[in-house]
Order: structure tokens, then C-alpha cells, then sequence
């Protein structure tokens, strides 16, 4: 189990960028690092955190729970839509196929729910009774569960820049995703989806909503990639007191990094100006939150692996 002392003694070290000579430049994203090589592309999940679509900072162990939770569920997905994933060589490494990413998150929501200003809640709270191509009834509830989940698509911004929810056929307008792509890649989410819920009622949580990324191989085929209901992609809700809580006006219980951004926020913070600074108490907090959902959904409890991470995965990568 991971401890608190283990955690506090890794602050200082964190993963937050990648050094890895012999496999060229990274391309940086929020959260991974990926470098191509050759038909592959190596993947590092670093333990940088971003919530508003800011890099906030750094979560000990982070990395190592979100590239093992994605690859607990590429493989128990693989049925339902084909992945990049071909080996995870360390705790924070996947190898993958070198794909082509197409240009939107499939975002599938179960809940009317959410805290940023692009969330169904928010637009919902000010009067749209339309998201995304979604008709939306009278008299909902924050925390509502829809009639049935539904796909609202999102564009992909770049780094500092904030995503935009869409319809799809705002998503084709602007991009050159064809509709027969956008369909298969809407298939597969729902299926995902569909199947997560299952798997997190199974472990007495609610699969709130979550966000899928897919690319296009070499040989032409749409592949789901980046990662899967890991608690950077995906909200969960502890089930056994939602109905109460949500009866009453609470807020669910929740088992996700939304505990950072409802903290934040309480801080005045929502994505726009500086951000503060997480300190140390509320890295330590989510450091355990994020080890918490991977015991949770996956029945394994984490351990975290304290070696140097730079030397680690060069010799498990064969640098």
C-alpha cells in the first residue's frame, strides 16, 4: 500500500519532464511525453497534472497509476474497439503504434454534472436546453443522470488553450474527419462506455462521464489511443449514497482529480489568469486519491515504484 511517508518523500522528485537520450525529441503534451520511433511510439506518462486545460504541477506517483490503469483497460477492452497498446516495459511506458490522432475527443456523458464553464452542468445552469446537438429536458438537477448517456464531442485545443464542446456536425464542419470516421469512432465510445459502467458498477462506482481519443494507423484502421477510463479521462461517483446525496443537494462522492479542481476553485481559481500554487498537503491528497481509484476499480492495490525514473526507464527501454 502506498503510504503517506512515501509519498511526501517522493515531492521532490517527481516525473515532470523527460530526459531520455536515444529516442529523440519529445513531443510534450499536458500530461505525456511520446516519442516516434520508427512504427512506434513510445508514451511516457509523466506526473504533471492539468485541470481548466492548465498544467497545474506535479502528483507523486501519478504517472505510474494513470499508464497502469490505461493499460488494465486497453486490454480488457480489445474486444469492443481495437488500441495502440502493443507493451508496457515500466510503470510509466507504454509502446504503442505510431498513429495518426484525429483531431477530437469523443467526450460520452452519463450525468448532468461538471464544474468548468464548458461543462453540460454549466451551459444546463445558464439556460441551454441544446448541448451539443442534445435536446435537454426542464427541471434537472445538478448531478442528474441523463435519460441516456449521450457523445458530445470536443474539439482539441492546444496546450494553454481552452477544448470546445460541439456538435457533430460542427465537429465535421470544421475538421477533415468524414462522417463514416466519425460514426466508427461514436460506435466504439459508446461501447467503451457502455462497458465501463458495467465494470465500475461491478466495483460499486458510477462511471460518470469520461473522454476517448482515437487515431488512424498506418494501415488506415481508427484505434482507440492516449488512455481509458483512467481518473484523468474519466469521473467517478461512489454509487451505494448517490441517490441520497443528490436528493439532498450534495455532491456525490467522488473518486477523480475533480477533487483538485472543486479545491481550486473554492481557491478562485477556474482556468483563467495564474494559477496558485497545489501545495504540498493537497499533491499528498491527490496522490492518494489517485492510487484510491486504481485499488478501487481494479482490485490491485498500489504499491508505486520509488526507483530513480530516468535510469529505470532507460534500462527497461534499452537505451
Amino acid at each position: 500500500m502506498l503510504t503517506d511517508q512515501t509519498i511526501r518523500a517522493a515531492l521532490t522528485h517527481t516525473l515532470d519532464s523527460v530526459d531520455l537520450p536515444g529516442l529523440g525529441e519529445p513531443m510534450r503534451g499536458k500530461v505525456r511525453d511520446s516519442f516516434v520511433r520508427g512504427k512506434e511510439r513510445i508514451i511516457v506518462v509523466t506526473d504533471r497534472i492539468s485541470a481548466f486545460d492548465v498544467v497545474l504541477g506535479t502528483i507523486p506517483f501519478k504517472g505510474q497509476v494513470l499508464n497502469t490503469m490505461a493499460a488494465h483497460w486497453f486490454e480488457k477492452t480489445r474486444h469492443i474497439a481495437p488500441n495502440h497498446l502493443i507493451d508496457v516495459p515500466d510503470p510509466t511506458v507504454s509502446v504503442c503504434t505510431q498513429c495518426r490522432t484525429m483531431p477530437v475527443e469523443m467526450v460520452v456523458r452519463g450525468y448532468l454534472t461538471g464544474s468548468t464553464s464548458t461543462s453540460i452542468w454549466k451551459a444546463y445552469e445558464g439556460g441551454a436546453r441544446v448541448f451539443c446537438g442534445h435536446d435537454l429536458p426542464d427541471g434537472m438537477k445538478k448531478h442528474h443522470r441523463l435519460e441516456r448517456p449521450i457523445i458530445t464531442p470536443s474539439t482539441k485545443a492546444e496546450q494553454g488553450e481552452h477544448d470546445e464542446s460541439v456538435s457533430r456536425q460542427e465537429l465535421l464542419r470544421r475538421t477533415d474527419i468524414t462522417e463514416a470516421q466519425f460514426d466508427e469512432m461514436a460506435d466504439y465510445a459508446m461501447g467503451l462506455f457502455l462497458y465501463g459502467t458495467e465494470q465500475a458498477a461491478s466495483r460499486g462506482l458510477i462511471l460518470v462521464d469520461t473522454k476517448y481519443e482515437f487515431g488512424m494507423s498506418p494501415d488506415g484502421k481508427i484505434m482507440l489511443i492516449d488512455e481509458v477510463h483512467t481518473p484523468d479521462s474519466s469521473r467517478y461517483w461512489y454509487a451505494d449514497d448517490y441517490q441520497r446525496r443528490f436528493e439532498a443537494g450534495e455532491n456525490p462522492r467522488s473518486l477523480d482529480k475533480e477533487f483538485v479542481r472543486r479545491t481550486l476553485i473554492e481557491r478562485g481559481y477556474s482556468g483563467d489568469g495564474l494559477a496558485p500554487e497545489l501545495g504540498d498537503e493537497l499533491r499528498v491528497e491527490a496522490a492518494k486519491r489517485y492510487a484510491e481509484i486504481l485499488s478501487v476499480v481494479t482490485g490491485v492495490a498500489f504499491e508505486g515504484d520509488t526507483r530513480e525514473p530516468m535510469a529505470r526507464m532507460s534500462a527497461a527501454l534499452k537505451l
